[in-house]
């Protein structure tokens, strides 16, 4: 370490020495107000001027270096010597005194106050801190006073090769295609060097490869990594640690270094072909698979990955290739066989598949290699199983007519068993179906007959279901849908559309159009309905009214005359017969009531009816109600007074064949007044020998009331109250009972 710092610090000097020799001292002129101050980088006294040279400056002005020197890291017994200052005022009689203030006076720096000498006191670092500012001035000793105005200078620190280069962003990771060209980039790295890189070549760096040889190269300058060998192969290896170097002083021996590693990882690209593991797949799947069901599974390998890896898969050939098909398994890159087809033992028991595997995405620069795809054989064999029958249709479309007879049959279902084995099928029907029996099938040859009668203006369609299922095996059964249509025989005859009533004036004219009527009929005619009408054969010579056909199939009515009268008739009934044009034919008759009515000059009926007609003009039917409302209001009102007179007026007597104690229980309550007597019927106390003249004696009990004392006691429900007023009598086991009451 000694010998290598004093060849550093001899590079150093060397050139700082020359140059000290060669070039003349630089000249700082100095404010007018400002003394002129000389500085060194040496243990030199630089101010050595002829007097001629003074005489040609101005006066306050001298030789200076404005800069200073010293070199980092240096460390000795003692104090390393920067510069001196010194200033033309000093004689040199030792009475001027040198301050020293700025960055690092004191601590980093110390100046000898009556030469002006500088030492720095501490080891520096340039990379910690490159150069200080300083302010010098002088002043007198024994006053303090400024001679001159203070100067300021920089001391620079000098750099020294004492930092290592440094990756600062390693360890590094790099990727490159595989089966790359030489010289393809991979990646390029970074050292820095906290050195002077103005200064020497203590910052000069020169990057080398340590390891990763012969695989990858890097430029010494620059740093770029590239690849030194062509068409490296991921399949053979994938990972490569590569080793980096950067040297400082220009690669020379006694520079410092430093290192790296750099991962790089080939990427993939479609270099291989797919391969199917084996030729030949063997499959086996029962004849009564569901369809969509996967039979099995194909894969084709590809050492390429990702996308590279993605292969789809064909059937390209084979005897099944109507019956299967293959779809490709992105997660497992394989292909899966589905049935697409119902299987029949019966009818064929293999099939043979020529599937074909191929690479999704290509790569134009490997189509030398060969075509991207591979081909293996699939044979499949079909095992037999129990099936349920097979209808010989998937639905039935059956008809028959509405009239049909009972038990009739209106068609047949068939059905077999598939299997080598064939079993007898039973047929029958899924009530569910047909929840009003309306039909029965033949569980041996599967017909169809009537249950219950049809109609078809009721349900024109009955949807039943079919099961057939094999007597050997209950559990194989199927189902087919029968779809019934009911044809429409002429079973209904013809008749008015609505509930129609006609209008005639009084005033109308001979001929005039009195209603217009329509007719519908509930069959259904194969080309439209057509209806004929007519009157009632005794009506034909009707003396008021004829009809006129029309040609939309309606009916118009027609007076004959005029001068019609409501006195005299206000109503007329006229029958009449439609007929339907079916095979046979069908008619009913339809009567028209028609009421005469009066009408205004235009034609607008405006009443109906005899008592209207009687009415003074001018009273509403709203009067004519308001009127009848308060005679019928005055009428209640009557039959209520009447009502309550009689039942005032009814007498207090008591029929013989009555027995008053069935109205007469005891009770202990006092009486409730005036509601008392109006519940209470007074009548039940009436004594009968009041009325043939013979009253009883107040104030005196009689010998059943000394034996029974009165009691306070509830008539039909109504209170009395206690009285000594009360007389008794018993006569013929009833009890009669008069008395002077009060509530």
């Amino acid at each position: 370490m000694p010998e290598r710092l004093a060849e550093m610090l001899l590079d150093l000097w060397t050139p700082l020495i020359i140059l000290w020799i060669t070039l003349p001292p630089c000249i700082y002129t100095a404010p007018m107000n400002q003394s002129p101050v000389l500085m060194s980088g040496f243990p030199l006294e630089l101010n050595r001027l002829s007097e001629e040279q003074r005489i040609l400056n101005r006066s306050k002005r001298g030789w200076v270096w404005n800069q200073m020197f010293v070199l980092e890291e240096f460390s000795g017994p003692e104090p390393i010597l920067v510069g001196r200052l010194h200033t033309d005022l000093d004689p040199g009689s030792k009475k001027i005194k040198y301050i020293l203030s700025g960055d690092g006076a004191g601590t980093i720096f110390q100046i000898n106050d009556i030469t002006g000498d500088i030492h720095a006191i501490k080891r520096l670092d340039r990379e910690e801190k490159a150069e200080y500012t300083l302010t010098a001035q002088a002043v007198d000793w024994e006053t303090n006073k400024p001679l001159e105005p203070p100067s300021e200078f920089i001391i620079k620190v000098q750099d020294i090769n004492d930092n290592a280069p440094e990756f600062l962003n390693g360890p590094y990771h790099a990727t490159v295609p595989e089966m790359s060209i030489l010289g393809t980039s991979v990646t390029n790295v970074t050292a820095t060097d906290a050195d002077d890189p103005v200064y020497g070549n203590s910052a000069k760096l020169v990057y080398s490869i340590l390891e990763g040889q012969p695989y990858f190269s890097i430029e010494p300058e620059t740093a770029i990594i590239k690849t030194a060998l062509p068409n490296m192969d991921r399949e053979a290896k994938e990972e490569y640690l590569v080793v980096i170097q950067a040297k400082d002083m220009g690669g020379h021996s006694g520079g410092l270094s430093g290192t790296t590693t750099l991962t790089v990882t080939l990427t993939d690209v479609n270099d291989n072909p797919p391969k199917f593991a084996q030729s030949l797949y063997h499959f086996s799947v029962p004849e009564d698979v569901v369809l969509g069901t996967a039979i099995g599974r194909v894969k084709a390998n590809d050492q390429d990955i990702g996308e590279n890896a993605q292969s789809s898969y064909d059937i390209i050939d084979g005897d099944g290739t109507a019956l299967f098909e293959i779809t490709s398994d992105a997660q497992a890159q394989d292909g899966i066989i589905r049935l697409r087809k119902p299987l029949d033992f019966e009818t064929k028991r293999s099939y043979t598949l020529k599937v074909e595997a191929a690479n999704v995405h290509t790569d134009p620069r490997f189509s030398s290699r060969g075509p991207f795809k591979d081909t293996a054989t699939v044979k499949i064999v079909v095992e037999d199983a129990d099936e349920p029958p097979v209808f010989s249709s998937p639905t039935y479309l059956l008809e028959v007519h509405e009239n049909a007879a009972l038990n009739s049959v209106i068609g047949q279902v068939t059905a077999r068993d598939p299997d080598i084995t064939s079993s007898p099928i039973r047929f029958s029907i899924d009530r569910h179906t047909d929840l009003e029996r309306q039909f029965n099938v033949n569980a041996d040859d599967g017909k169809i007959t009537l249950a219950t009668p049809l109609d078809r203006e009721l349900s024109v369609w009955h949807n039943i279901t079919i099961i057939a299922t094999e007597i050997r095996n209950h559990s194989q059964i199927s189902r087919v849908p029968v779809a019934i249509k009911v044809l429409d025989v002429n079973d209904n005859a013809p008749e008015f559309a609505s509930e129609y009533e006609a209008f005639l004036c009084e005033n109308g004219k001979p001929g005039q159009v009195i209603q217009t009527v329509s007719a519908t009929d509930k069959d259904e005619p194969k080309n439209g309905h057509y209806f004929l009408y007519s009157l009632l054969p005794e009506m034909v010579n009707n003396p008021n009214f004829t009809i006129k056909k029309n040609e939309d199939n309606s009916l118009s009515i027609l007076a004959k005359h005029n001068g019609f009268n409501r006195q005299k008739q206000e109503v007329y009934l006229l029958p009449i017969i439609i007929s339907d044009s079916g095979n046979p034919p069908l008619s009913s008759t339809s009567t028209l009531t028609i009421r005469v009515c009066g009408c205004s000059s235009d034609g607008v009926v405006q009443s109906c009816n005899v008592e209207a007609y009687v009415l003074p003009i001018g009273l509403s039917m709203g009067a004519l109600i308001a009127i009848l409302a308060c005679i019928i209001l005055l009428l209640v009102i009557v039959v209520l007074f009447v009502t309550l007179r009689r039942h005032k007026n009814e007498p207090l007597i008591i029929k013989d064949d009555e027995d008053v104690r069935e109205n007469i229980i005891r009770y202990d309550d006092e009486g409730g007044g005036e509601e008392d007597t109006e519940a209470f019927d007074i009548a039940t106390l009436q004594n009968p020998d009041g009325i043939n003249g013979f009253l009883p004696r107040w104030g005196l009990p009689t010998q059943w009331e000394e034996r029974n004392p009165i009691q306070t006691g509830l008539f039909s429900g109504s209170r009395i109250t206690h009285s000594p007023r009360f007389i008794f009598s018993h006569k013929d086991t009833k009890i009669n009972c008069v008395t002077q009451w009060t509530t």
